[in-house]
């Protein structure tokens, strides 16, 4: 399977971005989206489907080889500020035996949430992907509308929009207030890596989808990219959430250059509701 890649150094490239995918919230949604609650269409009221222990594990596979193992959690972090209601996510990602042998992959991603407006106040990101070494930590400012950054030892204070967040806490934003109505649609902006990006996520319909978590009723969302390259995908990403009050991500696949990289839930999937049959 391996000789079909065209060389080392771009499967190499694969691995990277395989793990950067799914160090950020389970690979697909979490790329580059962050709401703009103002350029929403057809929004519900934000709620809460996930709780704190909430812990979901996706298996990350290419070419039919799986390569990384993405875990996502919902912690607590209880006195950690006080007077306040938040949680921490947190998104993690580990290249698997075979695909540590020659490019190890072990990211982490953590995520300071306020639970009352579904926005980040704090995020670090441990990048450990091959050789590379990178420490990436952001504070957001968010009332007033800017970010602290620090990085490859350096600091700078940059603007953002309001309501904006970062590569992990707009799955769980999005989780919250996109309605599984087909057409409903939410356009979003994230900070990552000195540049605030623009995203349309937009719910095509709904289907049944079977696996390990049995046979669900899923909404499948689409994330319409306007751009291109920054992790090797080729055309939009697809999402399939559980149509049910948790939104719970059971699948999401992207094309990159060379097939496509394809995240199943393989754990985690307990109150995820079957459809009976015949119904």
């Amino acid at each position: 399977m391996l000789k079909s890649v065209p060389t080392w150094s771009g499967f190499a490239c694969l691995c990277a971005c395989i793990g950067r995918l799914a160090a950020v919230g389970a690979v697909l949604l979490t790329l580059l989206v962050s709401p703009r609650i103002a350029d929403a269409e057809g929004l519900g009221q934000p709620t809460r489907p996930f709780t704190i222990g909430e812990r979901l594990t996706h298996e990350v596979s290419w070419l039919n080889l799986t390569a990384v193992i993405a875990m996502m959690e919902v912690a607590s972090t209880e006195g950690t500020r006080s007077g306040s209601t938040s949680a921490k996510l947190i998104g993690t990602a580990q290249s698997t035996p075979i695909i540590t042998k020659f490019f190890p992959v072990d990211n982490r991603v953590e995520s300071d949430l306020d639970l009352d407006t579904l926005t980040p106040d704090h995020m670090t990101f441990r990048r450990r992907e091959g050789k590379k070494k990178e420490d990436i930590e952001y504070t957001f400012h968010q009332k007033e509308g800017t970010v602290t950054a620090v990085r490859g030892g350096t600091t700078e204070s940059l603007p953002i929009p309001a309501g904006t967040h970062d590569i992990i806490s707009c799955l769980y934003y999005t989780r919250a207030v996109l309605p599984p109505t087909p057409g409903a649609s939410l356009k979003m902006n994230v900070y990552h890596d000195k540049k605030n990006r623009p995203v349309e996520v937009r719910v095509e319909g709904i289907e049944t989808l079977d696996g390990g978590w049995g046979t669900v009723e899923t909404v499948r969302v689409r994330v319409i990219m306007p751009f291109h390259g920054l992790f090797m995908n080729k055309g939009d990403i697809y999402v399939w959430v559980t149509n049910d009050e948790r939104r719970t991500p059971v699948r999401m696949k992207a094309k990159v250059v060379l097939g496509a990289i394809v995240a199943d839930l393989v754990g985690g999937w307990s109150g995820v509701s079957a459809v009976k049959p015949g119904s």
